[in-house]
């Protein structure tokens, strides 16, 4: 029987996860010398790479001395905690990371709850250790604090911990040891590991915890083996979440070994391993052997807390730059998210109407991203946070909001997050003219609140969110406070109307750029929304006056990103996303229509 250990790395986002794998890997010898490792070699799609985070949980397995090791790589983000929730399901042990710098932060607490819970002893490793504001010490006390205060018992609490820069590829028991390489990390998770419980003479028990998908073998589940063997060509059953069983034949069975997959004959109690032949696999099912069928408990899956509207795009520029434009394609696509993304919901509400919830922000853009790539046009309406009602209490979601701020600007936060129904729950001075500050807040109180935060600070802020509960409903929060700049003509916008109009506010567009009747150019400096016209040129006359001709000077407009504009746009707005622009544009682009909804609404 192979010798396996499971583990997961978890940490808070940018601690350095990804970059401890890659090493993991090079210096396990499992790739070889002359092979180039891309650098975060885990992070596999092209917005993780732009964004550098991880959006979806990886496995690779290395081999070190006799011991085959399955590493999975979770991502630090509160909004794909789905994802780590089940990815703890499937390890022994967990790698915990920590910024030598930063010290705990919310994601942090959030994974370490999930894995204390499920009585997974942790390794501590205090990464980034070369840092110069390093205190390494300071963060083992705090990890220690934050595992009593979770409920640890005895024997989690005796954790081992090793110091580390990955970037650098070392590991260390002491902090006076010299730096060499990882071998003490290897050591360790060998030693503090747990073997996989499990035999591999029991009847078969299998359970899913991520989908992949292929075209040419459909669905795959990624799964691990708790009892039992597996063989290619096998007769399985495949037991659902609500008890549904379905015969099917394992088509292909598939191993990992560094980034590479390879088709393997069989496997036994312990591994992990990637299964194809079951069209209707999903997340948490189990795949019992037929003649004595023993399902394992279907995993609980954190359920979404906000939704966004998906739309086609009806705006007078529509069908220019997309690809994929109907109602169906759009259906299709979301579709094809929902079947490996377990964590999102998608339900059709209208014709070219879809109703999409998820976790946070986060995970709704990143999608409208890769949509936007792969050619796909639509318009986006402002997040809602999901409301629930329970005997007939209404209930919201509640985040906690970590903020590192320099001492001169937190007065100013404080007052502004006050103002968005947060209670402060505690404040401590990090140093360096620092301090963090932890507050709880409605989720809805968090929507439009990073770039009015980023400005506050002169963007020197940080804020980390996840969440915690639902909660009694908490009545209105503020809004946005200033109007639109909306266009009144259609056409393409001159430099000399738009260095008339930049003393009413600040633009979004710059010269040159395609508007429409009811699309917003910028945001006004006062309150009520305010029509104007942008394509206006100059009245040319053939008197000539000194002065006539002084050079038009533009201030650089406001980018507008994806992000930005989701958090920005009001109930009657929306974001109009197409592979080449981002606009943004009232709902009813015709102003009597307009005038005519807004005071329905009041009435």
């Amino acid at each position: 029987m192979q010798d396996i250990r499971n583990i997961a790395v978890i940490a808070h986002v940018d601690h350095g996860k990804t970059t401890l794998v890659d090493e993991l890997l090079k210096q396990s010898g499992t790739i070889e010398a002359h092979k180039e490792l891309a650098e975060r070699a885990m992070d596999s799609n092209e917005l993780e790479r732009e964004r550098g985070i991880t959006i979806l949980s990886k496995n690779t397995a290395i081999k070190y001395k006799d011991v085959k090791i399955n590493i999975i790589d979770t991502p630090g983000h509160a909004d794909f905690g789905g994802e780590v929730e089940r990815v703890l399901k499937m390890v022994d042990g967990v790698l915990l990371l920590v910024d030598a710098q930063e010290g705990v932060m919310p994601q942090t607490k959030f994974v370490v709850k999930k894995a204390i819970s499920l009585g997974l002893k942790p390794i501590l490793v205090v990464n980034k250790i070369d840092k110069p504001a390093a205190e390494p010490e300071r963060v083992v006390d705090e990890v220690f604090d934050l595992l009593v205060a979770m409920g640890a018992d005895e024997e989690q609490l005796d954790f081992p911990i090793l110091y580390a820069a990955a970037r650098d590829g070392y590991a260390k028991y002491n902090l006076e040891d010299e730096n060499k390489d990882l071998t003490p990390l290897f050591e360790a998770i060998i030693k503090y590991v747990p073997k996989p419980t499990g035999n591999k003479d029991n009847p078969t028990q299998i359970q899913v915890f991520t989908l992949d998908y292929d075209n040419y073998v459909g669905r795959i589940g990624i799964a691990r083996i708790f009892n039992g063997k597996v063989k290619r060509g096998e007769n399985l059953l495949l037991v659902k979440a609500d008890g549904e069983e379905i015969r099917g034949r394992i088509s292909k069975l598939i191993g990992f070994l560094g980034l590479n997959r390879m088709e393997i004959d069989e496997a036994e109690a312990g591994d992990i391993v990637a299964i194809a032949g079951f069209e209707a696999i999903d997340v948490g099912d189990s795949l019992v052997d037929p003649n004595n069928p023993a399902p394992l408990d279907p995993l609980h899956i954190e359920e979404p807390t906000l939704s966004v509207y998906f739309s086609v795009n009806d705006s007078p520029l529509a069908g220019l730059e997309g690809k994929h434009v109907t109602s169906n394609k759009l259906k299709d696509r979301l579709k094809k998210e929902v079947e490996t993304n377990i964590a999102m919901r998608v339900e059709e509400v209208g014709e070219g109407k879809f109703k999409v919830s998820g976790r946070g922000e986060l995970q709704i853009t990143i999608l409208a991203e890769n949509m936007r790539r792969e050619g796909y046009e639509f318009s986006l309406s402002r997040p809602e946070v999901i409301i629930k009602e329970e005997n007939g209490v209404k209930l919201e979601p509640f985040e906690l909001l970590v903020i590192d701020v320099p001492d001169d600007f937190s007065g100013a936060v404080i007052e502004k997050l006050g103002r968005r129904k947060a209670v402060m729950s505690s404040m401590n001075p990090m140093g360096e003219g620092y301090t963090r500050i932890e507050f709880e807040i409605p989720a809805r109180g968090l929507i439009g609140f990073r770039s009015e935060f980023l400005t506050d600070t002169k963007g020197e802020g940080v804020m980390n969110h996840s969440f915690l509960d639902f909660r009694p409903f908490v009545g209105e929060v503020e809004h946005r406070k200033n109007g639109a700049l909306i266009s009144m003509e259609n056409g393409k916008a001159l430099a000399y109307s738009l260095f008339n109009l930049q003393e009413r506010g600040v633009l979004f567009i710059e010269p040159g750029t395609e508007v429409y009747v009811g699309m917003i150019i910028g945001e006004h400096s006062r309150p009520n929304d305010l029509e104007v016209n942008p394509i206006k040129g100059k009245n040319l006359t053939n008197v000539r006056a000194a002065g006539s001709d002084e050079a038009i000077k533009l201030v650089p407009p406001r980018k507008m990103t994806l992000e930005r504009a989701l958090e920005w746009i009001e109930e009657d707005e929306l974001v109009e996303v197409t592979p080449k622009s981002i606009r943004i544009r009232k709902r009813y682009l015709d102003p009597h229509i307009r005038k005519r909804m807004a005071k329905q609404k009041k009435a």
